[in-house]
């Protein structure tokens, strides 16, 4: 039997829940679906069941990104087809040049702490996600944004060091929400972590750390994106927003009842929910996808050729379809994922599985002696490779075991992989962050369109340094093609410059790729519109509703 949210007290700690989950979980409950016409009823508590917890309610993250796109408005948003359209900026203007963007605001949007959604605020986060309060806003704008200045209340300019055509795009990405420039200015930073102020359709009421957050209607809201499926306040009472790392509790949370729509569903439970009629949301992450990339800097992977033969060593595409249950898309391009406007497909294929081919280009490099083990030597030198990744952070379960599919066909060629799951402590903390830290690095960025290759292979200087470039592959022609992509304003030649690009990185074996990161949601059908935001595929619960 499924018990509805709003007849329920949304005070049950996720100790309690966890151990409900265990008496359960052994068996499976299919979803009872509604009528097509049942009756919504207004109110009541979503309880969600994600999978990571932030350090911060916004930021850089895309974990904060997903959380505060429910408090925090942005000026744009992005429509089903990739058009953008507005949201608290209700109309633009881009200059001859294209070095300035003019944008009208909404009148009479609040924060939520009663200070005005004005021009004043808006270019006052501006220049707040440039002196750091938002590392990822940073990057994106590092090099093109000059200033913001309000010419009235409801207009601000927006100036640019040089042309940049998608701004608007990127700026509908979560990372930049406006916040309260009066709560930015007035309070410390601990609360401005804990409770951010925004102008959004929920507030944050209370954060429990480890267990929830519990966010409750902005009761005056009055500022939807122009494609949400209603407008004034949110129906739902409240979201209780709960840390349920497991993916398999967090399945059996939704089966069970305790849980309304849940995040980031296991692979291999894709096809029994399925059958059981939950409803089931898959987004496919643009930006970079879930890749491997070298480091270019030390042995032995500062050897092209020894790059390359481990691309070769590893039946890629048979490894995520196995563990992937045909869920997690392959995608072999390791600087662009398949959903991005712009994707190079002939980047994707340049490599296949070809074990004569790695076992060759091996033998040319030098490494010709194999230990009693079976990994190559060189010079009395094991074939040794550093792989970290940080495990339930960046990498979810399904991914590990990705890894250590890599892990055991590179031995059959003669790498010693040394796989190293860092935990979330020593991930914050950067313990493998520096070129001397390792030899493979794992990871994504979402983005919504090929720019974000100016973020992780701009090449790094003393004067403008790129801690993205997780490859320190430092190119002086492949940072002009990315550039010069950016600031092209036709569509289709901007995209031929960023195939390039794409193309180049593929030929010199500084990355590859091995499945698209994806965003996956699992939803009690007595729970309607729930949907996937565009930029990011972010849950949104502003349009959700119970029905009975």
């Amino acid at each position: 039997m499924i018990t509805h949210r709003f007849r329920r007290s949304a005070t049950v700690s996720v100790t309690l829940v966890a151990a409900m989950i265990a008496m359960t979980a052994c068996g499976t409950s299919d979803a009872v679906v509604p009528a097509s016409d049942a009756e919504r009823v207004d109110g009541g508590t979503l309880v969600y069941a994600h999978q990571q917890e932030p350090q911060c309610l916004y930021g850089g993250w895309i974990e904060q990104a997903y959380i505060s796109y429910q408090f925090l408005d942005n000026l744009v948003s992005l429509d089903d087809d990739g058009s953008v359209v507005p949201w608290l900026a209700e109309s633009w203007d881009v200059s001859d040049d294209g070095l300035t963007y003019t944008l009208t605001l909404k009148d009479g949007v609040s924060f939520t702490d009663g200070s005005p959604v004005d021009a004043a605020a808006v270019a006052y986060n501006f220049d707040y996600w440039i002196a750091g309060g938002n590392s990822t806003a940073s990057v994106w704008l590092d090099g093109y944004y000059a200033s913001a200045e309000a010419l009235d209340d409801l207009t601000v300019a927006i100036h640019l060091i040089t042309p940049y055509p998608r701004l608007l795009e990127n700026l509908s990405q979560s990372y930049f929400g406006i916040q309260s420039q009066q709560a930015l200015e007035t309070r410390i930073p601990e609360e401005n972590c804990e409770q951010p102020i925004g102008s959004g359709a929920f507030v944050v009421e209370e954060w429990n750390r480890g267990e929830n957050v519990m966010l409750a209607r902005n009761d005056d809201y009055t500022s939807p994106p122009a494609n949400a499926k209603h407008a004034g306040a949110a129906y739902l009472d409240k979201i209780d927003w709960r840390f349920v790392a497991d993916g398999v509790t967090r399945v059996s949370a939704l089966r069970s009842g305790e849980a309304d729509a849940i995040y980031d569903i296991p692979a291999l439970e894709w096809a029994g929910l399925e059958s059981e009629q939950w409803e089931l949301q898959k987004y496919v992450t643009p930006g970079r996808p879930q890749q491997l990339s070298f480091n270019t800097t030390r042995a032995p992977f500062d050897d092209e050729p020894v790059r390359k033969a481990f691309i070769y060593s590893l039946d890629r595409e048979t490894i995520v379809e196995t563990i992937g249950h045909g869920v997690i898309p392959y995608d072999g391009n390791g600087s662009v994922s398949q959903a991005t406007p712009g994707y190079s497909q002939a980047a994707a294929d340049l490599y296949g599985y070809d074990v004569d081919e790695a076992n060759s280009l091996l033998d040319a490099a030098g490494w010709t002696d194999r230990d009693g083990d079976g990994y190559r030597v060189k010079d009395g030198k094991t074939l040794d490779v550093v792989f970290p990744y940080n495990a339930g952070t960046i990498i979810n379960a399904d991914g590990a075991a990705i890894f250590q599919a890599v892990q055991e066909q590179a031995k059959a060629t003669g790498f010693k992989v040394k796989l190293i799951p860092v935990p979330p402590s020593e991930t914050w903390a950067g313990k493998y962050a520096g070129s001397d830290t390792y030899d493979i690095s794992a990871g994504y960025w979402t983005s919504v369109n090929a720019g974000i290759l100016y973020i992780t292979w701009r090449p790094s200087t003393e004067e403008k340094p790129n801690f993205s470039n997780s490859a320190f592959y430092d190119d002086a022609d492949l940072g002009a093609i990315i550039l010069e992509a950016n600031s092209t304003a036709d569509v289709d030649a901007q995209n031929a410059l960023y195939q390039q690009a794409q193309e180049y990185i593929a030929e010199h074996a500084t990355a590859f790729g091995l499945y698209d990161r994806l965003s996956t949601l699992g939803i009690n059908p007595h729970l309607r519109d729930v949907w996937q935001e565009n930029a990011q595929g972010g849950p949104t619960f502003y349009d959700s509703y119970f029905v009975e």
